[in-house]
Protein backbone atom coordinates (compact mmCIF):
# COMPACT_ATOMS: atom_id res chain seq x y z
CA UNK A 1 0.00 0.00 0.00
CA UNK A 2 1.15 3.38 -0.69
CA UNK A 3 1.32 6.34 1.61
CA UNK A 4 -1.31 7.81 -0.23
CA UNK A 5 -3.16 4.65 0.25
CA UNK A 6 -2.96 4.99 4.28
CA UNK A 7 -6.69 5.55 5.79
CA UNK A 8 -6.66 8.80 6.90
CA UNK A 9 -7.76 7.81 10.28
CA UNK A 10 -5.26 5.39 11.14
CA UNK A 11 -1.76 5.57 12.73
CA UNK A 12 1.07 3.98 12.66
CA UNK A 13 1.49 3.88 16.58
CA UNK A 14 -2.45 2.27 16.56
CA UNK A 15 -1.88 -0.21 14.20
CA UNK A 16 0.09 -3.80 14.69
CA UNK A 17 3.50 -4.18 13.53
CA UNK A 18 2.30 -5.41 9.51
CA UNK A 19 4.92 -7.24 7.57
CA UNK A 20 6.43 -6.15 4.48
CA UNK A 21 5.74 -7.46 1.24
CA UNK A 22 8.97 -8.88 0.93
CA UNK A 23 8.26 -11.11 4.18
CA UNK A 24 4.93 -12.32 2.58
CA UNK A 25 6.66 -13.68 -0.43
CA UNK A 26 7.31 -10.78 -3.01
CA UNK A 27 10.30 -10.81 -4.77
CA UNK A 28 12.42 -9.86 -7.54
CA UNK A 29 10.96 -7.69 -10.34
CA UNK A 30 7.49 -7.29 -8.85
CA UNK A 31 9.28 -6.15 -5.70
CA UNK A 32 11.46 -3.80 -7.21
CA UNK A 33 7.95 -2.47 -8.90
CA UNK A 34 5.64 -1.86 -6.34
CA UNK A 35 8.60 0.06 -4.32
CA UNK A 36 9.37 2.42 -7.17
CA UNK A 37 5.57 3.03 -7.16
CA UNK A 38 5.79 3.70 -3.31
CA UNK A 39 4.07 0.66 -2.09
CA UNK A 40 5.69 0.35 1.50
CA UNK A 41 3.47 -1.37 3.80
CA UNK A 42 0.63 -3.94 3.06
CA UNK A 43 -2.62 -3.23 3.69
CA UNK A 44 -4.82 -5.75 6.01
CA UNK A 45 -6.20 -7.52 2.71
CA UNK A 46 -2.60 -7.72 1.05
CA UNK A 47 -1.31 -9.11 4.37
CA UNK A 48 -4.03 -11.59 5.15
CA UNK A 49 -4.04 -12.67 1.28
CA UNK A 50 -0.94 -12.47 -0.45
CA UNK A 51 0.84 -15.09 1.45
CA UNK A 52 -2.60 -17.87 1.40
CA UNK A 53 -2.54 -17.32 -2.35
CA UNK A 54 1.86 -17.84 -2.80
CA UNK A 55 0.86 -21.38 -0.91
CA UNK A 56 -1.09 -22.37 -3.50
CA UNK A 57 -4.56 -22.27 -0.98
CA UNK A 58 -8.08 -20.76 -2.86
CA UNK A 59 -9.12 -17.48 -1.03
CA UNK A 60 -13.00 -16.41 -0.08
CA UNK A 61 -11.92 -12.52 0.66
CA UNK A 62 -14.80 -10.38 2.16
CA UNK A 63 -13.57 -6.82 1.20
CA UNK A 64 -15.42 -3.89 0.20
CA UNK A 65 -14.25 -1.67 -2.24
CA UNK A 66 -10.84 0.47 -1.66
CA UNK A 67 -9.45 -1.98 0.50
CA UNK A 68 -6.15 -2.76 -1.60
CA UNK A 69 -7.65 -6.58 -3.64
CA UNK A 70 -6.36 -5.77 -6.71
CA UNK A 71 -2.86 -6.21 -5.44
CA UNK A 72 -3.43 -9.04 -3.29
CA UNK A 73 -4.42 -11.36 -5.74
CA UNK A 74 -2.20 -9.85 -8.78
CA UNK A 75 0.98 -9.82 -7.00
CA UNK A 76 1.00 -13.37 -6.26
CA UNK A 77 -0.20 -14.27 -10.10
CA UNK A 78 2.80 -12.33 -10.97
CA UNK A 79 5.32 -14.03 -8.57
CA UNK A 80 4.32 -17.10 -9.84
CA UNK A 81 3.77 -16.50 -13.81
CA UNK A 82 5.44 -18.38 -16.22
CA UNK A 83 6.63 -16.31 -19.15
CA UNK A 84 7.49 -18.45 -21.23
CA UNK A 85 4.21 -19.83 -21.81
CA UNK A 86 1.97 -17.93 -24.35
CA UNK A 87 -1.90 -19.33 -23.47
CA UNK A 88 -3.12 -17.72 -20.63
CA UNK A 89 -2.44 -18.55 -17.06
CA UNK A 90 -4.85 -16.19 -14.86
CA UNK A 91 -7.77 -14.80 -15.52
CA UNK A 92 -9.75 -12.56 -13.76
CA UNK A 93 -13.45 -11.15 -14.70
CA UNK A 94 -15.24 -7.94 -13.56
CA UNK A 95 -18.49 -6.87 -13.95
CA UNK A 96 -17.41 -3.67 -15.87
CA UNK A 97 -15.00 -2.58 -18.47
CA UNK A 98 -14.12 0.75 -16.37
CA UNK A 99 -12.74 -1.97 -13.29
CA UNK A 100 -11.68 -4.25 -16.05
CA UNK A 101 -9.26 -1.43 -17.63
CA UNK A 102 -8.51 -0.91 -13.79
CA UNK A 103 -7.53 -4.08 -13.15
CA UNK A 104 -5.37 -4.50 -16.22
CA UNK A 105 -3.72 -1.18 -15.87
CA UNK A 106 -2.54 -2.16 -12.07
CA UNK A 107 -1.52 -5.63 -13.29
CA UNK A 108 0.93 -3.99 -15.86
CA UNK A 109 2.00 -1.58 -12.86
CA UNK A 110 3.07 -4.22 -11.06
CA UNK A 111 4.52 -6.23 -13.90
CA UNK A 112 6.95 -3.21 -15.22
CA UNK A 113 10.01 -4.73 -14.15
CA UNK A 114 9.15 -7.61 -15.52
CA UNK A 115 10.30 -9.49 -19.36
CA UNK A 116 7.72 -9.98 -21.58
CA UNK A 117 4.29 -9.83 -19.87
CA UNK A 118 1.02 -9.53 -21.20
CA UNK A 119 -2.01 -8.38 -20.54
CA UNK A 120 -5.25 -8.20 -22.24
CA UNK A 121 -8.54 -6.51 -21.25
CA UNK A 122 -11.16 -8.15 -23.05
CA UNK A 123 -14.66 -5.98 -22.89
CA UNK A 124 -17.87 -5.20 -24.75
CA UNK A 125 -17.27 -1.96 -26.99
CA UNK A 126 -13.80 -2.86 -28.11
CA UNK A 127 -13.51 -4.09 -31.47
CA UNK A 128 -12.97 -7.66 -31.75
CA UNK A 129 -9.36 -6.98 -34.15
CA UNK A 130 -7.29 -5.99 -30.86
CA UNK A 131 -8.27 -8.62 -29.18
CA UNK A 132 -7.79 -11.26 -31.31
CA UNK A 133 -4.20 -9.97 -32.26
CA UNK A 134 -3.21 -9.70 -29.03
CA UNK A 135 -4.85 -13.48 -28.38
CA UNK A 136 -2.73 -14.92 -31.45
CA UNK A 137 0.56 -13.46 -30.12
CA UNK A 138 0.56 -14.81 -26.96
CA UNK A 139 -0.74 -13.84 -23.25
CA UNK A 140 -0.11 -14.15 -19.84
CA UNK A 141 -3.06 -12.84 -17.93
CA UNK A 142 -6.58 -11.81 -19.05
CA UNK A 143 -9.13 -9.50 -17.39
CA UNK A 144 -12.20 -9.02 -18.56
CA UNK A 145 -16.33 -8.79 -18.70
CA UNK A 146 -18.10 -12.25 -18.23
CA UNK A 147 -20.08 -11.22 -21.60
CA UNK A 148 -17.04 -10.42 -23.97
CA UNK A 149 -15.13 -13.66 -22.23
CA UNK A 150 -18.04 -16.11 -22.84
CA UNK A 151 -17.80 -14.58 -26.58
CA UNK A 152 -14.53 -15.45 -26.80
CA UNK A 153 -15.46 -19.19 -25.82
CA UNK A 154 -17.81 -19.58 -28.27
CA UNK A 155 -15.76 -18.41 -31.03
CA UNK A 156 -13.19 -20.48 -29.57
CA UNK A 157 -10.30 -17.60 -29.57
CA UNK A 158 -9.56 -18.06 -25.86
CA UNK A 159 -7.95 -20.80 -25.02
CA UNK A 160 -8.30 -21.27 -21.42
CA UNK A 161 -7.07 -25.73 -21.23
CA UNK A 162 -3.94 -24.28 -18.97
CA UNK A 163 -5.59 -21.83 -16.75
CA UNK A 164 -3.73 -21.70 -13.22
CA UNK A 165 -5.46 -18.53 -12.00
CA UNK A 166 -8.80 -17.91 -11.86
CA UNK A 167 -9.90 -14.55 -10.50
CA UNK A 168 -13.71 -13.41 -9.67
CA UNK A 169 -13.09 -10.08 -8.96
CA UNK A 170 -16.34 -8.01 -7.02
CA UNK A 171 -18.22 -11.03 -7.32
CA UNK A 172 -21.83 -9.80 -6.08
CA UNK A 173 -22.04 -6.81 -8.33
CA UNK A 174 -21.22 -9.17 -11.20
CA UNK A 175 -24.24 -11.59 -9.93
CA UNK A 176 -26.82 -8.22 -9.34
CA UNK A 177 -25.92 -7.07 -13.02
CA UNK A 178 -27.05 -10.89 -14.24
CA UNK A 179 -24.16 -13.02 -14.90
CA UNK A 180 -24.55 -15.45 -13.00
CA UNK A 181 -25.08 -18.49 -15.50
CA UNK A 182 -22.06 -16.82 -17.60
CA UNK A 183 -19.88 -17.06 -14.49
CA UNK A 184 -20.61 -20.40 -14.10
CA UNK A 185 -20.69 -21.61 -17.79
CA UNK A 186 -16.74 -19.78 -17.92
CA UNK A 187 -15.68 -21.74 -15.00
CA UNK A 188 -17.11 -24.63 -15.85
CA UNK A 189 -15.05 -24.36 -19.29
CA UNK A 190 -11.97 -23.93 -16.82
CA UNK A 191 -9.62 -27.00 -15.92
CA UNK A 192 -10.10 -28.58 -12.57
CA UNK A 193 -6.68 -27.94 -11.40
CA UNK A 194 -6.23 -24.28 -11.00
CA UNK A 195 -6.35 -21.68 -8.19
CA UNK A 196 -9.50 -19.63 -7.35
CA UNK A 197 -9.67 -16.31 -5.77
CA UNK A 198 -13.34 -14.89 -5.11
CA UNK A 199 -13.40 -11.50 -3.96
CA UNK A 200 -17.01 -9.91 -2.67
CA UNK A 201 -18.13 -7.07 -0.76
CA UNK A 202 -21.22 -8.88 0.56
CA UNK A 203 -21.60 -12.75 0.99
CA UNK A 204 -24.92 -13.31 -1.00
CA UNK A 205 -26.30 -17.20 -0.48
CA UNK A 206 -25.53 -17.63 -4.03
CA UNK A 207 -22.23 -16.26 -3.78
CA UNK A 208 -21.98 -18.57 -1.06
CA UNK A 209 -23.05 -21.38 -2.94
CA UNK A 210 -20.52 -20.40 -5.55
CA UNK A 211 -18.03 -20.51 -3.63
CA UNK A 212 -18.78 -23.38 -2.13
CA UNK A 213 -18.97 -25.55 -5.54
CA UNK A 214 -15.99 -23.76 -7.36
CA UNK A 215 -13.62 -23.54 -4.55
CA UNK A 216 -11.43 -26.29 -2.98
CA UNK A 217 -10.68 -25.77 0.82
CA UNK A 218 -10.87 -21.98 0.64
CA UNK A 219 -9.54 -19.66 3.42
CA UNK A 220 -12.59 -16.78 4.53
CA UNK A 221 -10.46 -13.90 4.87
CA UNK A 222 -12.66 -10.66 5.97
CA UNK A 223 -11.55 -7.02 6.18
CA UNK A 224 -13.34 -3.71 6.76
CA UNK A 225 -12.67 -0.76 5.37
CA UNK A 226 -12.02 2.43 8.00
CA UNK A 227 -11.07 5.54 5.56
CA UNK A 228 -12.97 8.37 6.11
CA UNK A 229 -12.79 11.66 4.75
CA UNK A 230 -12.51 15.45 6.29
CA UNK A 231 -15.88 17.19 6.95
CA UNK A 232 -14.76 20.21 5.26
CA UNK A 233 -14.56 19.09 1.99
CA UNK A 234 -17.94 19.69 0.01
CA UNK A 235 -18.34 16.01 -2.23
CA UNK A 236 -20.24 16.31 -5.22
CA UNK A 237 -20.93 14.08 -8.32
CA UNK A 238 -22.20 14.38 -11.93
CA UNK A 239 -23.42 11.38 -13.76
CA UNK A 240 -22.40 12.13 -17.01
CA UNK A 241 -21.19 9.24 -20.05
CA UNK A 242 -17.70 9.35 -21.43
CA UNK A 243 -18.21 11.04 -24.59
CA UNK A 244 -19.63 13.82 -22.85
CA UNK A 245 -17.01 14.37 -20.61
CA UNK A 246 -14.56 16.83 -21.73
CA UNK A 247 -17.03 19.16 -22.71
CA UNK A 248 -19.06 18.70 -19.38
CA UNK A 249 -16.04 19.53 -17.89
CA UNK A 250 -15.18 22.69 -19.77
CA UNK A 251 -18.64 23.98 -18.60
CA UNK A 252 -17.94 23.41 -15.03
CA UNK A 253 -14.30 25.09 -14.98
CA UNK A 254 -16.91 27.91 -16.77
CA UNK A 255 -18.91 28.61 -13.87
CA UNK A 256 -16.98 27.05 -10.81
CA UNK A 257 -15.66 29.17 -8.81
CA UNK A 258 -11.82 27.76 -8.46
CA UNK A 259 -8.22 29.05 -8.02
CA UNK A 260 -5.74 25.69 -8.28
CA UNK A 261 -6.66 22.41 -9.42
CA UNK A 262 -5.72 18.88 -9.53
CA UNK A 263 -7.72 16.41 -12.11
CA UNK A 264 -7.33 12.86 -11.68
CA UNK A 265 -7.42 10.47 -14.68
CA UNK A 266 -6.96 7.04 -15.03
CA UNK A 267 -3.98 6.29 -17.06
CA UNK A 268 0.01 8.32 -18.29
CA UNK A 269 -1.74 8.55 -21.72
CA UNK A 270 -5.13 10.66 -20.62
CA UNK A 271 -3.31 13.07 -18.55
CA UNK A 272 -1.34 14.06 -21.64
CA UNK A 273 -4.27 14.12 -23.68
CA UNK A 274 -6.89 16.06 -21.04
CA UNK A 275 -4.09 18.56 -20.12
CA UNK A 276 -4.26 19.25 -24.14
CA UNK A 277 -7.45 19.65 -25.19
CA UNK A 278 -7.60 21.82 -21.77
CA UNK A 279 -5.12 24.15 -22.97
CA UNK A 280 -6.86 24.43 -26.76
CA UNK A 281 -9.91 25.79 -24.74
CA UNK A 282 -7.93 28.70 -23.18
CA UNK A 283 -6.68 26.89 -19.70
CA UNK A 284 -3.15 26.80 -18.03
CA UNK A 285 -3.43 22.75 -17.62
CA UNK A 286 -0.21 20.88 -17.32
CA UNK A 287 -0.33 17.47 -17.34
CA UNK A 288 2.05 14.95 -14.45
CA UNK A 289 2.35 11.54 -14.56
CA UNK A 290 5.09 8.36 -13.56
CA UNK A 291 6.84 9.21 -17.29
CA UNK A 292 7.02 13.01 -16.67
CA UNK A 293 10.47 13.84 -15.34
CA UNK A 294 11.14 14.71 -11.70
CA UNK A 295 12.36 18.10 -12.81
CA UNK A 296 9.73 18.74 -14.96
CA UNK A 297 6.86 17.77 -12.16
CA UNK A 298 8.21 19.77 -9.62
CA UNK A 299 8.32 22.73 -11.77
CA UNK A 300 4.85 22.45 -12.90
CA UNK A 301 3.76 22.34 -9.46
CA UNK A 302 5.92 25.10 -8.03
CA UNK A 303 4.00 27.05 -11.34
CA UNK A 304 0.72 26.21 -9.70
CA UNK A 305 1.74 27.31 -6.25
CA UNK A 306 2.65 30.62 -7.90
CA UNK A 307 -0.68 30.95 -9.98
CA UNK A 308 1.19 31.15 -13.38
CA UNK A 309 -0.52 27.12 -13.93
CA UNK A 310 -4.45 26.96 -12.80
CA UNK A 311 -4.92 23.35 -12.99
CA UNK A 312 -2.78 19.81 -12.74
CA UNK A 313 -4.27 16.96 -14.78
CA UNK A 314 -2.83 13.69 -12.84
CA UNK A 315 -2.48 10.43 -11.71
CA UNK A 316 -2.67 8.81 -8.80
CA UNK A 317 1.00 8.51 -8.27
CA UNK A 318 1.97 11.26 -9.55
CA UNK A 319 0.01 13.32 -7.14
CA UNK A 320 1.41 11.41 -4.60
CA UNK A 321 1.88 13.74 -1.15
CA UNK A 322 1.16 16.87 -3.33
CA UNK A 323 0.20 20.01 -0.69
CA UNK A 324 -0.26 23.32 -2.23
CA UNK A 325 -2.58 25.34 -0.71
CA UNK A 326 -4.20 27.07 -4.07
CA UNK A 327 -5.52 23.42 -5.00
CA UNK A 328 -8.78 24.35 -4.16
CA UNK A 329 -10.86 21.72 -6.16
CA UNK A 330 -10.34 18.30 -6.99
CA UNK A 331 -11.80 16.58 -9.95
CA UNK A 332 -12.23 12.88 -10.49
CA UNK A 333 -12.74 12.54 -14.16
CA UNK A 334 -12.03 9.33 -13.91
CA UNK A 335 -13.79 7.69 -10.99
CA UNK A 336 -11.61 5.10 -8.68
CA UNK A 337 -12.93 1.75 -7.55
CA UNK A 338 -10.50 1.39 -4.96
CA UNK A 339 -12.33 3.89 -1.86
CA UNK A 340 -9.28 4.47 -0.13
CA UNK A 341 -7.76 6.26 -4.01
CA UNK A 342 -11.05 8.17 -3.63
CA UNK A 343 -10.56 9.66 -0.06
CA UNK A 344 -6.60 10.24 -0.74
CA UNK A 345 -7.41 11.89 -4.13
CA UNK A 346 -9.74 14.10 -2.86
CA UNK A 347 -7.65 14.82 0.13
CA UNK A 348 -5.42 16.90 -1.85
CA UNK A 349 -7.69 20.10 -1.02
CA UNK A 350 -9.69 21.21 2.12
CA UNK A 351 -5.43 20.74 3.79
CA UNK A 352 -5.12 22.10 7.09
CA UNK A 353 -8.29 23.65 8.29
CA UNK A 354 -8.91 25.22 4.76
CA UNK A 355 -12.42 24.07 2.81
CA UNK A 356 -12.47 22.02 -0.66
CA UNK A 357 -14.34 20.74 -2.93
CA UNK A 358 -14.46 17.58 -4.60
CA UNK A 359 -16.59 16.43 -8.19
CA UNK A 360 -16.71 13.42 -9.43
CA UNK A 361 -18.00 12.29 -12.90
CA UNK A 362 -19.46 9.08 -13.29
CA UNK A 363 -20.92 7.30 -15.99
CA UNK A 364 -24.24 5.67 -15.64
CA UNK A 365 -22.63 2.08 -15.19
CA UNK A 366 -20.79 3.36 -12.48
CA UNK A 367 -23.42 4.61 -10.02
CA UNK A 368 -22.92 1.49 -7.58
CA UNK A 369 -19.73 2.67 -6.59
CA UNK A 370 -21.81 5.81 -4.51
CA UNK A 371 -22.73 3.02 -2.06
CA UNK A 372 -19.01 2.61 -1.56
CA UNK A 373 -18.06 6.32 -1.24
CA UNK A 374 -20.84 6.93 1.21
CA UNK A 375 -19.82 3.79 3.72
CA UNK A 376 -15.99 5.32 3.07
CA UNK A 377 -16.11 8.51 3.59
CA UNK A 378 -19.13 8.61 5.98
CA UNK A 379 -20.28 11.77 3.86
CA UNK A 380 -23.14 11.53 1.16
CA UNK A 381 -22.22 13.33 -1.91
CA UNK A 382 -24.43 15.73 -3.64
CA UNK A 383 -25.56 15.00 -6.92
CA UNK A 384 -25.14 18.41 -8.72
CA UNK A 385 -26.98 19.77 -12.18
CA UNK A 386 -24.41 20.31 -15.46
CA UNK A 387 -24.31 24.41 -15.33
CA UNK A 388 -26.83 25.62 -18.43
CA UNK A 389 -25.80 27.75 -21.22
CA UNK A 390 -27.65 30.66 -19.43
CA UNK A 391 -25.12 29.70 -16.53
CA UNK A 392 -22.34 30.56 -18.93
CA UNK A 393 -23.13 33.20 -20.47
CA UNK A 394 -24.08 34.75 -16.85
CA UNK A 395 -20.08 33.95 -16.07
CA UNK A 396 -19.00 35.24 -18.83
CA UNK A 397 -20.98 38.90 -18.84
CA UNK A 398 -19.76 39.09 -14.88
CA UNK A 399 -16.56 38.73 -15.91
CA UNK A 400 -16.73 40.83 -18.89
CA UNK A 401 -17.97 43.79 -16.97
CA UNK A 402 -15.09 42.90 -14.55
CA UNK A 403 -12.49 43.44 -16.98
CA UNK A 404 -14.43 46.93 -18.16
CA UNK A 405 -14.35 48.36 -14.56
CA UNK A 406 -10.46 46.88 -13.94
CA UNK A 407 -9.59 48.68 -17.02
CA UNK A 408 -11.43 52.02 -16.36
CA UNK A 409 -8.91 51.98 -13.07
CA UNK A 410 -5.95 52.84 -15.48
CA UNK A 411 -6.22 56.45 -15.62
CA UNK A 412 -3.38 57.09 -17.89
CA UNK A 413 -3.86 54.28 -20.32
CA UNK A 414 -8.20 55.24 -20.72
CA UNK A 415 -7.18 59.22 -21.04
CA UNK A 416 -4.69 58.05 -23.62
CA UNK A 417 -7.34 55.65 -26.12
CA UNK A 418 -9.76 58.11 -24.74
CA UNK A 419 -7.81 60.81 -27.47
CA UNK A 420 -7.92 58.07 -29.86
CA UNK A 421 -11.24 57.11 -30.02
CA UNK A 422 -12.46 60.36 -30.16
CA UNK A 423 -9.93 61.45 -33.57
CA UNK A 424 -11.71 58.61 -34.66
CA UNK A 425 -15.46 59.46 -33.45
CA UNK A 426 -14.59 63.07 -35.26
CA UNK A 427 -13.01 61.76 -38.68
CA UNK A 428 -15.94 58.66 -39.21
CA UNK A 429 -19.03 60.13 -37.90
CA UNK A 430 -19.51 57.20 -35.56
CA UNK A 431 -21.46 57.21 -31.71
CA UNK A 432 -18.70 56.45 -29.25
CA UNK A 433 -21.47 53.04 -28.44
CA UNK A 434 -20.77 51.78 -31.76
CA UNK A 435 -16.92 52.21 -31.41
CA UNK A 436 -16.16 50.79 -28.25
CA UNK A 437 -18.93 47.54 -29.62
CA UNK A 438 -16.20 46.89 -32.50
CA UNK A 439 -13.32 47.12 -30.29
CA UNK A 440 -15.19 44.82 -27.90
CA UNK A 441 -15.26 42.38 -31.05
CA UNK A 442 -11.92 42.99 -31.58
CA UNK A 443 -10.71 42.21 -28.48
CA UNK A 444 -12.84 38.82 -28.47
CA UNK A 445 -11.75 37.44 -31.74
CA UNK A 446 -13.60 34.74 -33.66
CA UNK A 447 -15.14 33.19 -30.12
CA UNK A 448 -18.59 34.52 -29.82
CA UNK A 449 -18.84 35.68 -25.85
CA UNK A 450 -22.47 34.56 -25.66
CA UNK A 451 -23.66 30.73 -26.38
CA UNK A 452 -26.72 29.84 -27.66
CA UNK A 453 -29.09 27.98 -25.21
CA UNK A 454 -31.16 27.05 -27.94
CA UNK A 455 -28.27 24.75 -29.41
CA UNK A 456 -27.82 22.91 -25.90
CA UNK A 457 -27.55 19.33 -26.92
CA UNK A 458 -25.20 18.54 -23.68
CA UNK A 459 -27.00 19.42 -21.15
CA UNK A 460 -29.91 17.39 -22.58
CA UNK A 461 -27.51 14.35 -22.66
CA UNK A 462 -26.48 15.00 -19.06
CA UNK A 463 -29.57 15.05 -17.83
CA UNK A 464 -30.86 11.84 -19.24
CA UNK A 465 -27.66 10.31 -17.61
CA UNK A 466 -28.57 11.86 -14.59
CA UNK A 467 -32.53 10.55 -14.68
CA UNK A 468 -32.53 8.54 -10.99
CA UNK A 469 -32.44 5.23 -11.47
CA UNK A 470 -35.54 3.15 -11.11
CA UNK A 471 -35.97 0.49 -8.49
CA UNK A 472 -38.62 -2.39 -9.84
CA UNK A 473 -38.78 -3.55 -6.01
CA UNK A 474 -40.26 -0.14 -4.73
CA UNK A 475 -42.66 0.66 -7.77
CA UNK A 476 -45.51 -0.99 -7.83
CA UNK A 477 -46.52 -3.03 -10.68
CA UNK A 478 -48.77 -1.01 -12.92
CA UNK A 479 -47.06 2.12 -11.82
CA UNK A 480 -47.23 3.90 -15.74
CA UNK A 481 -44.41 5.30 -16.74
CA UNK A 482 -43.98 8.96 -17.12
CA UNK A 483 -40.35 10.03 -18.15
CA UNK A 484 -40.50 8.81 -21.59
CA UNK A 485 -43.38 8.49 -24.06
CA UNK A 486 -43.57 5.05 -25.84
CA UNK A 487 -42.40 7.66 -28.98
CA UNK A 488 -38.83 8.13 -27.11
CA UNK A 489 -38.25 4.41 -27.30
CA UNK A 490 -37.58 1.86 -30.30
CA UNK A 491 -38.34 -1.89 -29.40
CA UNK A 492 -35.74 -4.55 -30.16
CA UNK A 493 -35.92 -8.37 -30.37
CA UNK A 494 -33.52 -10.65 -29.10
CA UNK A 495 -33.34 -14.40 -29.43
CA UNK A 496 -33.54 -15.52 -26.28
CA UNK A 497 -36.82 -15.85 -24.16
CA UNK A 498 -38.47 -17.82 -20.77
CA UNK A 499 -37.63 -21.24 -21.54
CA UNK A 500 -33.56 -20.00 -21.62
CA UNK A 501 -34.52 -19.22 -18.29
CA UNK A 502 -33.50 -15.66 -18.76
CA UNK A 503 -34.69 -13.03 -16.36
CA UNK A 504 -34.61 -8.97 -17.33
CA UNK A 505 -31.50 -8.41 -14.66
CA UNK A 506 -29.43 -10.51 -17.16
CA UNK A 507 -30.70 -8.37 -20.29
CA UNK A 508 -29.77 -5.38 -18.49
CA UNK A 509 -26.43 -6.06 -17.47
CA UNK A 510 -25.41 -7.81 -20.22
CA UNK A 511 -27.06 -5.01 -23.27
CA UNK A 512 -25.64 -2.35 -20.70
CA UNK A 513 -21.88 -4.00 -20.50
CA UNK A 514 -21.57 -4.54 -24.15
CA UNK A 515 -23.28 -1.01 -25.26
CA UNK A 516 -22.28 0.94 -23.31
CA UNK A 517 -25.90 2.01 -22.09
CA UNK A 518 -27.00 3.23 -18.54
CA UNK A 519 -29.54 1.31 -16.86
CA UNK A 520 -32.04 4.57 -17.24
CA UNK A 521 -31.42 3.53 -20.83
CA UNK A 522 -34.11 1.02 -21.27
CA UNK A 523 -37.59 0.78 -21.44
CA UNK A 524 -39.94 -2.00 -21.17
CA UNK A 525 -38.35 -5.42 -21.34
CA UNK A 526 -41.58 -8.13 -22.24
CA UNK A 527 -39.72 -11.94 -22.01
CA UNK A 528 -41.43 -14.05 -24.02
CA UNK A 529 -41.11 -18.22 -24.72
CA UNK A 530 -38.41 -18.12 -27.25
CA UNK A 531 -37.36 -14.68 -27.54
CA UNK A 532 -38.03 -10.96 -25.98
CA UNK A 533 -38.50 -7.62 -27.15
CA UNK A 534 -36.36 -5.03 -25.29
CA UNK A 535 -36.94 -0.79 -25.59
CA UNK A 536 -34.00 1.03 -26.09
CA UNK A 537 -33.74 4.73 -27.01
CA UNK A 538 -35.11 5.58 -30.26
CA UNK A 539 -32.02 7.85 -31.08
CA UNK A 540 -29.78 5.66 -29.73
CA UNK A 541 -26.65 5.54 -32.48
CA UNK A 542 -25.93 3.11 -35.09
CA UNK A 543 -22.71 2.32 -33.29
CA UNK A 544 -24.14 1.30 -30.37
CA UNK A 545 -26.01 -1.27 -31.95
CA UNK A 546 -23.06 -2.59 -34.07
CA UNK A 547 -21.50 -3.28 -30.82
CA UNK A 548 -25.06 -5.28 -29.50
CA UNK A 549 -25.01 -7.58 -32.26
CA UNK A 550 -21.87 -10.26 -30.96
CA UNK A 551 -23.77 -10.18 -26.93
CA UNK A 552 -24.40 -13.02 -25.51
CA UNK A 553 -26.37 -13.84 -22.53
CA UNK A 554 -25.99 -17.04 -20.85
CA UNK A 555 -23.97 -18.26 -23.66
CA UNK A 556 -26.55 -17.67 -26.65
CA UNK A 557 -25.83 -14.87 -28.91
CA UNK A 558 -29.02 -12.90 -28.69
CA UNK A 559 -28.71 -11.86 -32.46
CA UNK A 560 -30.60 -7.90 -31.81
CA UNK A 561 -32.65 -6.58 -34.36
CA UNK A 562 -35.27 -3.76 -34.54
CA UNK A 563 -38.84 -5.53 -33.60
CA UNK A 564 -41.06 -5.43 -37.06
CA UNK A 565 -44.13 -6.63 -35.41
CA UNK A 566 -45.80 -9.47 -36.68
CA UNK A 567 -43.49 -13.00 -37.01
CA UNK A 568 -43.17 -14.67 -33.63
CA UNK A 569 -46.61 -12.98 -32.21
CA UNK A 570 -49.74 -14.24 -31.33
CA UNK A 571 -52.68 -13.45 -33.32
CA UNK A 572 -53.92 -9.87 -32.24
CA UNK A 573 -51.25 -9.24 -29.74
CA UNK A 574 -50.68 -5.35 -30.11
CA UNK A 575 -47.58 -4.11 -29.74
CA UNK A 576 -48.51 -1.27 -27.20
CA UNK A 577 -49.64 -4.69 -25.10
CA UNK A 578 -48.83 -3.68 -21.52
CA UNK A 579 -45.11 -5.22 -20.57
CA UNK A 580 -44.80 -8.80 -17.85
CA UNK A 581 -41.74 -7.41 -17.41
CA UNK A 582 -40.12 -3.97 -16.73
CA UNK A 583 -36.96 -2.91 -15.99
Amino acid sequence: MTPEDAPLNETADDSPAIPGFEELGITGPVLKAIRDLGYETPSPIQAATIPTLLGGRDVVGMAQTGTGKTAAFALPVLERLDTAQKTPQALVLAPTRELALQVCEAFESYASKMKGVHVLPVYGGQGYGVQLSALRRGVHVVVGTPGRIMDHLAKGTLDLSELKYLVLDEADEMLKMGFAEDVEQILAQTPEEKQVALFSATMPAQIRRLAQKYLRDAEEITVKSKTATNTNITQRYLVVSYQQKVDALTRILEVENFDGMIIFVRTKNETETLAEKLRARGYSAAAINGDVPQVQRERSVNQLKDGKLDILVATDVAARGLDVERISHVVNFDIPTDTESYVHRIGRTGRAGRTGDAISFITPRERYLLGHIEKATRQQPTQMQLPTMEDVNTTRLARFDDAITAALGESERIEKFRDIIGHYVRNHDVPEADVAAALAVVAQGETPLLLDPANDALTAAVERDNRPRRDDRARPAREPRERRSRGDYTPYRIEIGRRHRVEPRQIVGALANEGGLGRDDFGAINIKPDFSIVELPANMDASVLDKLRDTRISGRLIEIKADRGAPGRRDGERRDRKPRHRN
